[in-house]
Protein backbone atom coordinates (compact mmCIF):
# COMPACT_ATOMS: atom_id res chain seq x y z
CA UNK A 1 0.00 0.00 0.00
CA UNK A 2 1.63 3.46 -0.95
CA UNK A 3 2.09 6.45 0.69
CA UNK A 4 -1.20 7.96 -1.71
CA UNK A 5 -3.50 4.94 -0.46
CA UNK A 6 -2.68 5.65 3.40
CA UNK A 7 -3.50 9.12 2.78
CA UNK A 8 -6.90 8.63 1.53
CA UNK A 9 -7.24 5.69 4.08
CA UNK A 10 -6.91 8.46 6.53
CA UNK A 11 -8.88 11.23 5.09
CA UNK A 12 -11.74 8.44 4.86
CA UNK A 13 -11.28 7.94 8.38
CA UNK A 14 -11.19 11.37 9.74
CA UNK A 15 -14.27 11.94 7.74
CA UNK A 16 -15.83 9.71 9.33
CA UNK A 17 -15.35 10.63 13.13
CA UNK A 18 -16.34 14.34 11.90
CA UNK A 19 -19.79 12.97 10.29
CA UNK A 20 -20.24 10.82 13.65
CA UNK A 21 -19.46 13.93 16.09
CA UNK A 22 -21.66 16.02 13.73
CA UNK A 23 -24.40 13.52 13.93
CA UNK A 24 -24.03 13.18 18.53
CA UNK A 25 -24.46 17.13 18.43
CA UNK A 26 -27.27 16.89 16.34
CA UNK A 27 -28.75 14.35 18.82
CA UNK A 28 -28.01 16.11 21.64
CA UNK A 29 -28.85 19.44 20.69
CA UNK A 30 -32.08 21.10 22.13
CA UNK A 31 -34.13 22.01 19.61
CA UNK A 32 -35.21 25.18 18.62
CA UNK A 33 -38.66 26.67 20.61
CA UNK A 34 -40.48 26.50 17.96
CA UNK A 35 -39.93 22.98 16.87
CA UNK A 36 -40.88 21.93 20.88
CA UNK A 37 -43.54 24.00 21.72
CA UNK A 38 -47.02 22.08 23.00
CA UNK A 39 -49.44 21.70 20.37
CA UNK A 40 -51.91 22.00 22.91
CA UNK A 41 -50.76 24.86 25.61
CA UNK A 42 -52.79 27.44 25.48
CA UNK A 43 -51.51 30.84 26.65
CA UNK A 44 -51.91 31.92 30.08
CA UNK A 45 -51.04 35.22 32.26
CA UNK A 46 -47.02 35.19 32.99
CA UNK A 47 -45.92 33.27 29.49
CA UNK A 48 -43.17 34.90 28.38
CA UNK A 49 -43.21 34.76 24.42
CA UNK A 50 -40.77 35.54 21.12
CA UNK A 51 -42.54 37.24 18.18
CA UNK A 52 -40.20 37.37 15.13
CA UNK A 53 -40.91 38.03 11.58
CA UNK A 54 -39.16 36.99 8.96
CA UNK A 55 -36.59 39.87 7.74
CA UNK A 56 -38.75 42.51 10.25
CA UNK A 57 -36.26 43.01 12.85
CA UNK A 58 -37.85 45.80 14.27
CA UNK A 59 -41.19 43.75 15.19
CA UNK A 60 -38.74 41.29 16.69
CA UNK A 61 -39.91 41.51 20.56
CA UNK A 62 -40.14 39.35 23.85
CA UNK A 63 -43.06 40.05 25.76
CA UNK A 64 -44.76 38.33 28.75
CA UNK A 65 -48.64 37.82 29.00
CA UNK A 66 -50.17 40.29 31.23
CA UNK A 67 -52.90 39.18 33.96
CA UNK A 68 -55.57 40.51 31.31
CA UNK A 69 -54.06 37.66 28.48
CA UNK A 70 -52.87 40.48 26.43
CA UNK A 71 -49.87 41.53 25.16
CA UNK A 72 -48.39 44.68 23.53
CA UNK A 73 -46.73 44.11 20.23
CA UNK A 74 -44.97 46.52 17.82
CA UNK A 75 -47.41 47.93 15.44
CA UNK A 76 -50.29 46.14 16.35
CA UNK A 77 -50.67 47.25 20.22
CA UNK A 78 -52.51 45.25 22.37
CA UNK A 79 -53.91 42.19 21.50
CA UNK A 80 -55.67 39.12 23.29
CA UNK A 81 -53.88 35.68 23.52
CA UNK A 82 -54.73 34.03 26.64
CA UNK A 83 -56.83 31.43 25.71
CA UNK A 84 -55.35 30.38 22.47
CA UNK A 85 -52.68 27.82 21.31
CA UNK A 86 -49.50 29.11 19.64
CA UNK A 87 -50.87 28.06 16.18
CA UNK A 88 -53.76 30.37 16.77
CA UNK A 89 -51.88 33.27 18.02
CA UNK A 90 -49.48 33.01 14.94
CA UNK A 91 -52.48 32.84 13.03
CA UNK A 92 -53.85 36.10 14.28
CA UNK A 93 -50.49 37.79 14.28
CA UNK A 94 -49.95 36.81 10.57
CA UNK A 95 -53.76 37.92 9.48
CA UNK A 96 -53.43 41.50 11.14
CA UNK A 97 -49.71 42.21 9.71
CA UNK A 98 -50.76 40.78 6.19
CA UNK A 99 -54.44 43.06 6.36
CA UNK A 100 -52.31 46.56 6.99
CA UNK A 101 -48.90 45.91 7.21
CA UNK A 102 -47.00 43.40 4.94
CA UNK A 103 -47.43 41.34 2.02
CA UNK A 104 -47.54 37.51 3.53
CA UNK A 105 -45.50 38.05 6.37
CA UNK A 106 -43.94 34.93 7.78
CA UNK A 107 -44.16 34.97 11.55
CA UNK A 108 -42.68 32.82 14.30
CA UNK A 109 -44.21 32.52 17.84
CA UNK A 110 -42.39 30.39 20.88
CA UNK A 111 -42.84 30.33 24.47
CA UNK A 112 -39.64 30.60 26.51
CA UNK A 113 -40.88 30.41 29.77
CA UNK A 114 -44.33 28.94 31.19
CA UNK A 115 -46.21 30.99 33.76
CA UNK A 116 -48.34 29.15 35.96
CA UNK A 117 -51.27 28.66 34.78
CA UNK A 118 -53.87 28.11 37.55
CA UNK A 119 -58.14 27.66 37.99
CA UNK A 120 -59.67 27.57 41.25
CA UNK A 121 -62.45 25.38 42.18
CA UNK A 122 -64.95 26.25 44.76
CA UNK A 123 -68.42 25.82 46.36
CA UNK A 124 -69.62 22.20 46.25
CA UNK A 125 -66.76 20.38 45.74
CA UNK A 126 -64.74 17.97 47.66
CA UNK A 127 -61.25 19.36 47.34
CA UNK A 128 -61.95 23.33 46.67
CA UNK A 129 -58.51 25.07 45.64
CA UNK A 130 -56.59 26.10 43.59
CA UNK A 131 -54.78 23.82 40.87
CA UNK A 132 -51.97 24.22 37.89
CA UNK A 133 -52.63 23.30 34.09
CA UNK A 134 -49.40 21.43 33.05
CA UNK A 135 -47.90 23.42 29.80
CA UNK A 136 -48.66 20.31 27.42
CA UNK A 137 -52.37 19.53 28.84
CA UNK A 138 -55.42 21.40 28.86
CA UNK A 139 -58.81 20.73 30.80
CA UNK A 140 -62.15 20.50 30.63
CA UNK A 141 -64.71 21.66 32.76
CA UNK A 142 -65.58 17.86 34.24
CA UNK A 143 -61.79 17.41 33.83
CA UNK A 144 -61.31 20.46 36.60
CA UNK A 145 -64.30 19.67 38.65
CA UNK A 146 -62.54 15.89 38.63
CA UNK A 147 -59.51 17.57 40.00
CA UNK A 148 -61.03 18.98 42.80
CA UNK A 149 -62.02 15.66 43.65
CA UNK A 150 -65.72 15.95 42.29
CA UNK A 151 -68.81 16.92 43.63
CA UNK A 152 -70.29 16.82 47.45
CA UNK A 153 -73.83 15.40 48.08
CA UNK A 154 -74.84 18.61 48.10
CA UNK A 155 -73.26 19.55 44.89
CA UNK A 156 -75.47 20.52 41.55
CA UNK A 157 -73.66 19.22 37.86
CA UNK A 158 -76.39 21.78 36.17
CA UNK A 159 -75.90 25.01 38.77
CA UNK A 160 -72.26 25.54 37.85
CA UNK A 161 -70.70 29.28 36.87
CA UNK A 162 -66.94 29.82 35.54
CA UNK A 163 -65.74 33.72 35.74
CA UNK A 164 -63.31 34.37 33.20
CA UNK A 165 -61.23 37.89 32.68
CA UNK A 166 -60.03 38.44 29.07
CA UNK A 167 -58.95 41.99 27.83
CA UNK A 168 -59.92 43.60 30.88
CA UNK A 169 -63.43 42.06 31.01
CA UNK A 170 -65.13 40.23 33.29
CA UNK A 171 -67.15 37.25 32.09
CA UNK A 172 -69.50 35.01 33.83
CA UNK A 173 -70.53 31.53 32.04
CA UNK A 174 -73.56 29.43 33.92
CA UNK A 175 -73.55 25.86 32.59
CA UNK A 176 -74.49 22.37 32.95
CA UNK A 177 -71.60 20.03 33.34
CA UNK A 178 -74.48 16.96 33.88
CA UNK A 179 -75.78 17.49 30.50
CA UNK A 180 -72.04 18.08 29.04
CA UNK A 181 -71.41 14.24 31.13
CA UNK A 182 -74.39 12.63 30.21
CA UNK A 183 -74.51 13.59 26.15
CA UNK A 184 -71.51 13.43 23.80
CA UNK A 185 -72.99 15.81 21.45
CA UNK A 186 -72.77 18.86 24.17
CA UNK A 187 -69.70 20.93 23.57
CA UNK A 188 -67.22 20.52 26.53
CA UNK A 189 -65.86 24.13 28.16
CA UNK A 190 -62.58 24.46 27.89
CA UNK A 191 -61.10 25.92 30.99
CA UNK A 192 -58.66 28.68 30.84
CA UNK A 193 -55.67 30.47 33.45
CA UNK A 194 -57.33 32.01 36.03
CA UNK A 195 -60.48 30.78 35.66
CA UNK A 196 -63.07 30.40 38.74
CA UNK A 197 -65.57 27.56 38.42
CA UNK A 198 -68.04 27.63 41.38
CA UNK A 199 -70.24 24.44 41.56
CA UNK A 200 -73.51 25.58 43.34
CA UNK A 201 -75.87 23.89 45.59
CA UNK A 202 -78.79 21.94 44.90
CA UNK A 203 -82.19 23.06 45.44
CA UNK A 204 -84.37 21.08 46.76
Amino acid sequence: MNTLTFSRLGLAVMAGVVCAVAAMAAETAPRPAAESESKTHRLGSDDLLEVKVFRQPDLETRVRVADDGTVMLPLLGSLVVAGKTIAQTRGMIHDLLAKDYLANPQVTVSVLEYGKSLFTVLGEVQKPGSYEIPPDQSYHLLQAIAVAGGYTRLGAPGRVTVQRVQGGQKQVYRLDAGAMAKNPNVSLFMILPGDTITVGEKLF
